[in-house]
């Protein structure tokens, strides 16, 4: 079999030759459209249901929601894991699916099955609503919007009603989250006193405003009725009746007449206050050392990164100038900086490594041709193992390149080694002065080395087979790297076997290859030859670098971390903000500008922004008390420093927990525990009161 493919590449070398060419070609192209991240998605199937319940605690938001909840989704077929949350005014129930299930199949059997149970929840509750699907690193950026003329209620509807639906369109967007945002409504306000001073009820209250706008939240409500329009015939045309809103300013709405217990008419303006106003806050945002909007954009699981981001940028720019009153601040938080910054610096390294390995190929081979040969198959392996993984739906991203790394050895290995042979077997053929077939030389040299080749190629992969085993983090972490290493290899067998003796074929015909010693190789034999022989007469010296170079290593041994991930430089930060529960909403916000304040006084600190409590339909399952603080520093400074200035500015506020984070940091801590903190016990039981008891007795027992 080998021999017939090494045959067959040999008669079709130009054809060989040609698919190469417009394979490295083509490849180059598509490649450079290949979705990039940071990491491989290495979250399990998730599927998220938040429930909406205003007014109620958590307790309350525990018992009559999320427990219902829970109870109708546990059995799901494939479920591996099921948490809750509950906070005030807000159930979560996420739902973990075995890795490798459908995620779209296991949302439409957690819809059939939310069908049957949401009827059974409190009529006040909002139907339980499935978050959409989400990267494990969904937040893709953080839009801080302000402005000097606009109020934060007209801030919030421009932002919900044309910001937000116009960066919905992006592709690969999934939700858009806001913080801070203050819902203009028309409100009435009721003081008891008043209401029992003039004989009228809180219910007569609610029907009548209900009635009056003809929408609330008052099912019983005669305003709810359907097909209140239709049209007027006369005798020649018909004419539609459409129906105007009468009530749109609070003054329209004062003006409605309520009857109470007395029989006697009143206006609601004067036994209530009816203004314009917003909903309770669950949760605000801060931009830089004031309140604003937050945006927080997330994407899907097979959104691109870069793609989605460019997609953004293009759509704010967009937008702008029929916004000139609105400031916006893109880069409170923006991965998409690191990765280009990241790819930039890659793509340095790869032009001085190829120079690196030319300079080194022409100076060991000492042979033009036989160098060209061996640098043409070298990117030719990995282009084509990065087309198949391409073609399998593959992120590019660290865990892969990784896996390249690795395997560029073996790679190199294989453009040098066959090559050698072929050289040498065709030198020996001239020098035996015989008549000999080029294409029978280069087809026995191949064959020669390739044979065993093959089988060490084998041998590794099947070596790699428990990795393809590998369960939870560590299988999700692992397994791209695994494969694109075993594509690596394969390639460049594929390759070793196919294009090389093509080449050799063509540029090794006529070529003079008389054996000529390359300077390089003469002068390290002679540095060699040298340092072994004073090592053989007086080896003590060696023995003492041995011993210092193991004594080092063992002494620095403890000092290394162990993590199963490398430390990236993330140039955006976050913190944790968290006060005892019950804090308010005015002083969390008090805390959080004092905090950003403080932050952007360190140097390299580009912006600061905040978000404190729930937003609508988000991942934050939080109370008031909890808020992530976010910088992002500028490149030019030195790392570190900044980061340590961070870290001491944050220490500096006691009685708060908190932490410094990055964001890639976070989001494998909340995979593997539920939560962003490093170790999370778990206390199950039916009885409130005896589980708080055990949970006191376990945090004594840690202290």
């Amino acid at each position: 079999m080998m021999r017939l493919l090494v045959g067959a590449s040999l008669r079709f070398r130009f054809i060989v030759i040609a698919i190469a060419a417009g394979m490295m070609y083509f490849g180059i192209q598509q490649l450079r459209e290949m979705p990039v991240d940071v990491f491989p998605e290495f979250a399990p199937p998730i599927v998220e249901i938040q429930t909406p319940s205003l007014g109620l605690s958590p307790v309350e938001v525990e018992n009559l929601v999320t427990i219902p909840l829970e109870e109708a989704l546990t059995g799901l077929p494939g479920l591996t894991n099921l948490r809750s949350k509950s906070v005030p005014q807000l159930s979560s129930v996420k739902l973990y699916f075995e890795r490798g299930s459908d995620l779209m199949n296991a949302r439409q059997i957690v819809n059939e099955r939310l069908a049957t149970v949401a009827q059974n929840l409190p009529s006040w509750a909002s139907p339980p609503y499935m978050v959409p699907p989400l990267s494990a690193t969904s937040r893709i950026l953080k839009i801080g919007i302000t402005s000097k003329k606009l109020s934060m209620m007209d801030l919030s509807m421009i932002s919900y009603w044309k910001i937000r639906q116009r960066l919905l369109k992006v592709p690969g967007v999934a939700n858009i989250a806001i913080w801070g945002e203050r819902l203009q409504m028309l409100q009435v306000q009721v003081d008891p006193k008043r209401l029992r001073d003039n004989n009228v009820t809180l219910d007569q209250i609610m029907t009548a405003t209900s009635d009056a706008v003809e929408a609330g939240l008052m099912t019983y409500s005669e305003g709810h009725l359907i097909g209140t329009g239709g049209w007027i015939e006369t005798p020649n045309q018909r004419i539609g009746v459409r129906h105007v809103l009468p009530i749109v300013t609070p003054k329209d709405l004062a003006d409605v007449t309520i009857m109470g217990s007395d029989n006697v008419e009143r206006r609601l303006g004067d036994i209530s206050e009816v203004v314009e106003d917003h909903q309770p806050m669950i949760g605000d945002g801060i931009i830089e050392d004031e309140i604003g909007i937050l945006l927080i954009v997330e994407k899907f699981p097979w959104g691109n990164a870069l793609d989605v981001t460019r997609g953004i940028d293009q759509a704010l720019a967009e937008m702008k100038p029929g916004l000139p009153d609105l400031i916006f601040d893109a880069e409170i938080f923006r991965p998409a900086t690191y990765i280009e910054q990241s790819i930039d610096n890659l793509s340095w390294a790869l032009i001085l490594g190829c120079i690196f390995v030319v300079v080194v190929l022409f100076g060991f081979l000492y042979e033009w041709r036989v160098a060209l040969i061996s640098i043409v198959a070298i990117p030719l392996s990995l282009v084509a193992a990065g087309l198949v993984l391409l073609w399998q739906g593959v992120t590019m991203n660290t865990m892969v390149l990784a896996g390249f790394v690795i395997a560029l050895g073996a790679v190199v290995d294989d453009a040098i080694i066959d090559i050698e042979n072929i050289v040498r077997r065709l030198r020996e053929a001239r020098k035996s002065g015989q008549k000999y077939s080029l294409l029978n030389v280069i087809l026995n040299a191949t064959y020669e080395v390739r044979s065993s080749i093959v089988y060490a190629t084998l041998i590794i992969i099947i070596a790699l087979l428990p990795v393809f085993v590998m369960e939870g983090l560590s299988g999700a972490f692992f397994k791209p790297l695994a494969t694109s290493f075993a594509f690596a290899l394969i390639a460049s067998m594929v390759v070793a076997t196919t294009v090389t003796p093509a080449l050799a074929m063509i540029l090794l015909r006529n070529a003079p290859l008389e054996k000529r010693e390359s300077p390089l190789i003469i002068w390290l034999h002679r540095l060699y030859d040298g340092l072994l022989e004073k090592t053989v007469r007086s080896p003590r010296p060696a023995y003492i670098v041995v011993g210092i170079v193991f004594l080092a290593g063992f002494s620095v041994w403890p000092l290394m971390g162990q993590s199963l991930l490398p430390s990236f430089k993330e140039r955006d930060f976050l913190m944790h903000w968290l006060t005892r529960p019950g804090t308010g909403h005015e002083e969390m916000n008090r805390i959080t500008i004092q905090g950003c304040r403080e932050l952007r006084t360190i140097p390299g600190v580009r912006n600061c922004g905040a978000h404190i409590g729930q937003a609508l339909i988000m991942d934050e399952v939080v109370g008031m008390y909890f808020g992530e603080n976010w910088v992002s520093v500028d490149p030019k400074v030195d790392y570190q420093k900044t980061v340590d200035k961070i870290q001491e500015t944050v220490d500096g506020y006691p009685g708060l927990f908190r932490d410094v984070l990055t964001y890639l940091k976070e989001r494998i801590r909340e995979v593997l525990t539920g939560s962003s903190e490093a170790i999370v016990i778990r206390i199950y039981g039916h009885e409130l009161d005896i589980l708080e008891k055990t949970a006191h007795e376990v945090e004594s027992k840690l202290d």
